[in-house]
């Protein structure tokens, strides 16, 4: 939490005010939420289980995720945030990373514009209170984004917007500050009987209903797993090294997404290689190329092992060279990646 300068006169704030604060610190979107705690048997109840499907860490300090007001007593607003990432670079199509990290690390740029943001609201409001959150401690920005109008959750599980469609990162900012007008509800289904994502993941992680099942998705086992990664899922990771955008790239509500303004999310030389080339990554190439974003929350061993699998699942003969070395690598999960790669190629 951000203390403020001190304890703020209760005041309702014209949402115009604030909105155009966060639209000049350089969100996408915003939208405005009552800070109610969600109840139990509500969609909303039923779409925050959905979202920590499978994720044991979702499950720690649940009440807070479910109040707004345990982690800002005083809160009267939540502001949810998007900023749209798409970038149209035709250098890094069919990339192995996703599309979202293959710039600079949204975290850093969605602090910094959350910073930005806060300054700006101080200068109208001084002594504000708030509580921030991109993707860390214990806020459900899905949720709020729902509930703040700026989409609704499609079969995939992803946020999709009318203007962005799904290429979008949130973070929300807590106030102890009422406005002036609050989003109606939740928007209507916009999937109707459209099954595509689902009949296209490669594991099969999607229940059809916006529910996840987190340890099948290859962006849980290409990121957040540090050990060897299922058998059952290492046939579908070719092409993925990092992250999948597998189902945003199959839904129609994506067919006509709009680049992201400014360079922050440009592509960095990172993302410009392929699975050969990630799985030969030194320490002295990843100390060049991948410090600054989000690749790094895999580390080298963890880029390394799942180019392998890539390249085992793939078939690629050529790789032999490169998995042959890492067969021998100190890393244990690098060299059983390796191994398992090696069995799949044809004999030499």
């Amino acid at each position: 939490m951000d203390p403020g300068q001190g304890a703020l006169a209760l005041k309702v704030a014209p949402a115009a005010r604030v909105r155009a604060l966060a639209l000049e610190a350089g969100f996408d979107l915003v939208g405005f939420a009552r800070p109610e705690p969600i109840p139990a048997g509500t969609l909303m109840d039923w779409l925050a289980a959905g979202l920590a499907a499978d994720m044991d860490w979702m499950a720690a300090r649940a009440a807070d995720r479910l109040d707004p007001r345990r982690l800002l007593s005083d809160a009267r607003t939540v502001v949810a945030l998007a900023c749209n990432y798409w970038t149209d670079s035709p250098e890094v199509e069919g990339s192995p990373v996703a599309r979202y990290a293959r710039g600079r690390d949204y975290h850093a740029t969605l602090r910094d514009r959350l910073r930005a943001f806060r300054r700006m609201l101080r200068a109208d409001w001084p002594g504000l209170r708030t509580y921030g959150s991109v993707d860390h401690g214990p806020f459900l920005e899905k949720v709020w984004a729902v509930r703040a109008g700026l989409g609704v959750v499609a079969r995939n599980g992803c946020l999709v917007t009318p203007r962005f469609g799904s290429w979008v990162v949130l973070a929300v900012l807590l106030l102890e500050l009422e406005v002036d007008a609050y989003a109606d509800g939740l928007e209507a289904d916009r999937c109707g009987s459209c099954r595509l994502c689902v009949d296209a993941c490669p594991t099969d992680a999607l229940d059809g209903s916006g529910r996840v099942d987190a340890r099948a998705c290859l962006s849980y086992q290409t990121i957040e797993n540090e050990g060897p990664v299922p058998l059952e899922h290492r046939e579908a990771m070719a092409p993925h090294v990092f992250g999948c955008d597998v189902c945003q790239e199959v839904c129609p509500l994506n067919a006509a997404p709009l680049a992201a303004h400014g360079t922050r999310f440009l592509p960095r030389p990172v993302a410009g290689l392929d699975a050969r080339a990630l799985a030969a990554m030194t320490p002295e190439s990843y100390a060049a190329l991948v410090p600054g974003t989000a690749l790094a929350r895999a580390g080298l061993d963890g880029l390394r092992r799942n180019a392998a699998y890539a390249l085992g699942a793939a078939r690629d003969v050529g790789s032999r060279p490169v998995l042959e070395r890492l067969a021998r690598d100190p890393s244990a999960v690098v060299s059983e990646a390796a191994r398992w790669a090696l069995a799949r190629l044809p004999p030499p």
